[in-house]
């Protein structure tokens, strides 16, 4: 398991503290998910001329970097921005932390034709350090945290893990 926190467990991390145990804990339910596929197709099919899937010490995995020091995060919908928006701070940060600095990240939505710039700002370090301590403890746990019930539950791969 070891003390990696990746850019996916940040996004799960707002997304479904459950979610992310789980993921942690290597019970993947991904693979079959049929929003995980169509993000996929998605992905597959935009940005053909872009360098896709940068993976930095298998602990971020950019969609894509473009001129001008940006990072691309691609997302199919808006239901889960304020994951979208830390998991790219995240990368941002792990970055300057390595000392790459002056990046600006943007979060694409390709089928809304809409892009959201993001930027890491000195209040969003203390809070990603909080987040990458709290996402530390939940790994360690024995057990996956309590099942808080939200709307994105019906969508979810781990549904029938958590409901039936």
């Amino acid at each position: 398991m070891g003390d990696k926190v990746t850019g996916v467990m940040v996004y799960y991390y707002f997304v479904c503290k459950r979610k992310l145990w789980f993921f942690c804990h290597q019970i993947n339910m991904e693979s079959e998910n049929e929003d995980v596929i169509l993000g996929k197709i998605l992905d597959d099919n935009n940005y053909q001329k872009d360098d896709k899937h940068i993976n930095i010490d298998d602990v971020i995995n950019i969609d894509f970097i473009r001129e001008e020091k940006e990072l691309h995060e691609v997302k199919k919908s808006r239901v889960l921005e304020e994951a979208g928006v830390w998991q790219l701070k995240y990368y941002l940060y792990y970055l300057q932390k390595r000392g790459v600095v002056d990046l600006k990240g943007k979060i694409d939505y390709p089928l809304l034709k809409k892009t959201m710039k993001i930027e890491l700002y000195d209040k969003d370090i203390k809070e990603i350090e909080r987040i990458i301590e709290e996402i530390s403890v939940i790994k360690r746990a024995e057990l996956p945290p309590a099942l808080l019930e939200s709307k994105v539950c019906r969508k979810c791969a781990y549904f029938d893990l958590c409901f039936v």
